[in-house]
C-alpha cells in the first residue's frame, strides 16, 4: 500500500514550505534515509528525508509550489501501483497543474485578419496579461534582473519554472515574432533599464519581517555608540595573517577577518559585564551562563544569524573556523534551525560595505545587538594634543530597556573598547 510523504515541520514557526528542487523523480527507487526533495522553510533550505522503501510513484507538487505543513508532496509505493488521491488543506498545495489560459479578447474588429503565426511561442500569460511563473521563478528572475516576458516556460501550460530562469541570461531579448523581414532591434543594456516588479515574499523574508516587527514594537530600544581606535586591531590582524596565511592548513594555516576578531572581543567583553548576556522572559529576566553569539550573514533572501555556542570558551582560531563553516552553510541555505536559534547576544557588521555607523534591531530575546562599522581614516587628537591621522571604528549598541539599562550598555561598550584597543588580551 502506498505511503504519503507529507510536508514536514522543519522549524517551530514553519506553516508552509516552498518546494525548491526534486532530488528524486517519479519512477525512481527509494530507500529509507534517501533525500527526495529540497524545501525552503521560513529559515533555510532543507532536504526532506524519506523513511520508507519503494518507488516514487507520484509527485503532488511542482518546483516553486507552496505546500502547507502536513499536506502530501509525494507517494511511495510499489512499481505500477496507483497513487492515492491527495487531500490538501491549502490551495497552494494542490497537485493539479495550472490550466491553459483562455485566449485574450481580440484587439481589433471581428473582421480583422488573423495574425501571422509567431516563429517562437510567446510566454504563457493569464487572461489579465500577466506572465505565468512559479513564485520561485519570479524571485530568481528579480534577483538576476531578468524580464520574465522574455522567457519561454517549460512547465504545464507554458508556466515558467526555476530551470527556465536559471538557463536564461539577464537582458535577453524577447522571443522573435512574425515577419522574418522585420529589422532586429538590439537589446537594451540591463543597467539602463528600470522596470516595475512584483517580487514574491519568500518564507524566510516573511519570518524575518514577523520577528523584527515584533522586536521593534515590543522591545523598547535605546541606542549607544562608542568610538574605538582601530589601529591596534588592524595591526594584530596583519601580523597574524602574515605568518599564518602562508602555512598549509595541516600546519595551522588560517586567515582571520575583522569579523573573527570582533566576535572574539564581543564574547570576551561579556566576561567583564555579564549583565549584557540576559533575556526578557516576561515574568523573569534570565542571565545566561554562556555566550551563545549570533552574527549576521547576508544572503539573497535577507539576513540569517547563525550561532556560535559558548563563544566565551573558544579561542580566536576556534571562533574563526566555526564562523567560516557557518557562513558557508548560510550562503548555501544549509543551516539547520538549531544553528540559528538560542542566541544570547548578536553582532552585525556592515563595515565591509563601507558603512561607518548604524544601529541594528535586537534579535529576540537578546538584551542587545552590536553594530560594527568600518574602520575609517580621519583626523584625531592624540595624547599629546596633536592632530594626526587615526583609524576610527564606531560601534553601536541597541539595547532592550526592559532587560538592561543604559549604564549596563555603556559599561559593556567600555569593556569592548578596551579589549579592541589592546587586542593581545584576546589571545591569553
Amino acid at each position: 500500500m502506498a505511503t504519503l510523504i507529507d510536508m514536514p515541520k522543519l522549524s517551530d514557526t514553519m506553516t508552509v514550505g516552498t518546494l525548491v528542487k526534486w532530488l528524486k523523480n517519479e519512477g525512481d527507487a527509494i530507500a529509507s534515509g534517501d533525500m527526495i526533495a529540497e524545501v525552503e522553510t521560513d529559515k533555510a533550505t532543507m532536504e526532506v528525508e524519506c523513511f520508507d522503501d519503494g518507488v516514487l510513484i507520484k509527485q503532488y507538487c511542482g518546483v516553486g509550489d507552496e505546500v502547507a505543513v502536513g499536506d502530501p508532496i509525494a507517494a511511495i509505493g510499489e512499481k505500477g501501483e496507483e497513487a492515492p488521491a491527495a487531500k490538501s488543506s491549502a490551495p497552494a498545495a494542490a497537485p493539479t497543474p495550472e490550466p491553459t489560459p483562455a485566449p485574450a479578447a481580440p484587439a481589433a474588429a471581428p473582421a480583422a485578419p488573423a495574425p501571422v503565426v509567431e516563429a517562437t511561442p510567446a510566454p504563457a500569460t493569464t487572461a489579465g496579461g500577466r506572465v505565468k511563473a512559479s513564485p520561485l521563478a519570479k524571485k530568481i528572475a528579480a534577483d538576476k534582473g531578468i524580464d520574465l516576458s522574455t522567457i519561454q516556460g517549460s512547465g504545464p501550460g507554458g508556466r515558467i519554472v526555476r530551470e527556465d530562469v536559471e538557463n536564461a541570461k539577464p537582458g535577453a531579448a524577447a522571443p522573435a515574432a512574425s515577419s522574418a523581414a522585420a529589422p532586429a532591434t538590439p537589446a537594451a543594456a540591463p543597467v539602463a533599464t528600470l522596470e516595475a516588479l512584483e517580487i514574491p515574499v519568500s518564507n524566510m523574508r516573511k519570518s524575518i519581517g514577523k520577528a523584527l516587527v515584533g522586536s521593534k514594537t515590543q522591545a523598547p530600544h535605546f541606542y549607544l555608540q562608542i568610538e574605538v581606535d582601530g589601529a591596534p586591531l588592524a595591526k594584530l590582524r596583519e601580523e597574524l595573517n602574515a605568518k599564518l596565511s602562508v602555512l598549509p592548513p595541516e600546519h595551522g594555516g588560517t586567515k582571520f577577518s575583522v569579523n573573527d576578531l570582533t566576535l572574539k572581543a564581543a564574547a570576551e567583553a561579556v566576561r567583564r559585564v555579564p549583565a549584557i548576556n540576559r533575556s526578557w522572559e516576561g515574568d523573569t529576566i534570565k542571565q545566561h551562563p554562556n555566550v551563545h553569539l549570533a552574527f549576521g550573514v547576508a544572503i539573497d533572501d535577507g539576513l540569517v544569524t547563525p550561532v556560535i555556542r559558548a563563544a566565551e570558551t573558544k579561542s580566536l582560531r576556534e571562533i574563526g573556523a566555526e564562523a567560516k563553516v557557518l557562513i558557508k552553510k548560510a550562503r548555501g541555505k544549509k543551516l539547520t534551525p538549531n544553528e540559528m536559534s538560542g542566541s544570547t547576544l548578536t553582532v552585525t557588521n556592515l563595515g565591509m560595505f563601507g558603512i561607518s555607523d548604524f544601529y541594528g534591531i535586537i534579535n529576540p530575546n537578546n538584551a542587545a545587538i552590536l553594530s560594527i562599522g568600518a574602520t575609517i581614516k580621519k583626523p584625531v587628537v592624540n595624547e599629546n594634543d596633536e592632530i594626526v591621522v587615526g583609524q576610527v571604528m564606531k560601534i553601536g549598541l541597541s539595547g532592550d530597556h526592559r532587560t538592561i539599562d543604559g549604564a549596563v550598555g555603556a559599561q559593556y561598550l567600555q569593556a569592548l573598547k578596551e579589549i579592541l584597543e589592546t587586542p593581545a588580551m584576546m589571545l591569553v
